[in-house]
């Protein structure tokens, strides 16, 4: 026997298809919560949105509703490594001793008993101007809940699986293609005793590439004449390389990984006139392209990237200007644009066309600016 589905149900059930189906909210899961639903999509206005059916009976209880969502959304900024966070929270069970004028800092309450209030609300018709046009069906009743729910479900499900096919394990080429040509060419130096004559001949440097070497940009990147120098940028590469040719696929780290390495090497000619050889920038610059990826999978990523991903790069930034030796220059440069070209590249079914062009317009920005600046001002 069916049961009926009552009026605040029907509500919550038709908010939740607009969010989730209109405006590409994901569900979050919050532990030891009863009849609220949680939402967020942080490319929107309001990142958090928070459906309450559960009855608030007065100011008291409405001011403890606030602090719940103000606790919550603080987790969910440390979460995803977001520095603001504006939460919309629905209320549709609310008794007439609520002070419905009130307003709250971070939060914005919209009042829903039925419909009409929902649509009538200040705040739905001037952020949510669609959702009038989104709450009509032809459906009725249990037909409705029905078609909803497959709606719902199905749009989980296809993210699940793009989702899936971004982080599944993928067979790494490219990275350990690299990796060999490196650990090579060291060993031919070590052989052959070929170090200085390697460095001279292809490692960067700025009066020669403004003479017009300028394959040195990159060939500068491939070069490692101490045993040290290479196991550290080797493991490094190994570790990240593979994440991002997983995450990326193996063009896109093509791409990146050059062009890391090219605007390492600019960078470097830029403040430095003097020789300097290893992958450090094009590193770097994957270090720069996970920050990147991490910000759009921020929900699953967002403690990694705060917790390692940023720490390694400010640590390594901080010995590399404290002691001597150490390219700092080329590992910004590389950083840089590794992170730029990466927006350029975009990330399946995550970046907007505009996200693109926007990356390619500053990449290429970015690279104009270093070439001015390190072959003809540089002296």
């Amino acid at each position: 026997m069916m049961t009926q589905i009552n009026d605040r149900d029907m509500i919550s059930m038709k908010l939740l298809h607009y969010f989730i189906t209109k405006k590409n909210y994901n569900p979050i899961i919050v532990q030891g919560v009863e009849n609220e639903i949680w939402l967020e999509n942080l490319e929107e206005e309001y990142k958090v949105v928070r459906i309450v059916n559960n009855y608030i009976h007065n100011d008291e209880q409405m001011d403890f509703d606030i602090f719940k969502t103000k606790r919550m959304v603080k987790k969910i900024k440390r979460k995803t490594f977001t520095f603001s966070i504006k939460a919309l929270n629905i209320l549709t069970d609310v008794g007439d001793n609520v002070d419905r004028d009130r307003e709250f800092s971070m939060v914005d309450v919209v009042y829903a008993k039925d419909e009409e209030e929902l649509l009538n609300n200040k705040i739905v018709k001037e952020k949510l101007s669609d959702l009038a046009s989104n709450m009509k069906y032809s459906e009725e009743g249990f037909q409705l809940f029905l078609k909803i729910t497959e709606e719902i479900n199905s749009k989980n499900r296809r993210e699940s699986i793009e989702t899936d096919r971004i982080f599944e394990p993928k067979k790494i080429i490219v990275n350990y293609v690299i990796l060999g040509l490196l650990t090579l060419i060291f060993l031919i130096s070590f052989l052959f005793n070929l170090d200085e004559y390697l460095i001279s001949r292809f490692g960067v440097s700025g009066p020669l590439i403004r003479l017009g070497d300028y394959f040195r940009l990159l060939t500068g990147a491939f070069i490692h004449v101490d045993i040290i120098h290479l196991v550290f940028n080797g493991y490094a590469l190994y570790v990240i390389g593979n994440q991002i040719e997983n995450f990326y696929g193996k063009k896109k780290f093509i791409i990146i990984y050059l062009i890391s390495a090219l605007t390492g090497s600019l960078l470097s000619i830029c403040m430095l006139n003097t020789f300097s050889n290893g992958a450090s920038g094009a590193i770097f610059g994957l270090l720069g392209s996970l920050l990147y990826f991490g910000f759009h999978y921020r929900v699953y990523f967002g403690s990694v990237i705060l917790n390692k991903v940023l720490p390694v790069i400010i640590i390594n930034l901080i010995i590399g200007f404290m002691i001597g030796g150490i390219n700092n220059f080329s590992h910004i440069g590389g950083l840089i644009g590794g992170f730029l070209v990466s927006m350029a590249l975009g990330i399946n079914s995550k970046d907007k066309t505009s996200d693109r062009v926007n990356g390619t317009i500053l990449t290429v920005i970015y690279i104009a600016f270093l070439v001015y600046l390190g072959i003809f001002i540089k002296v």
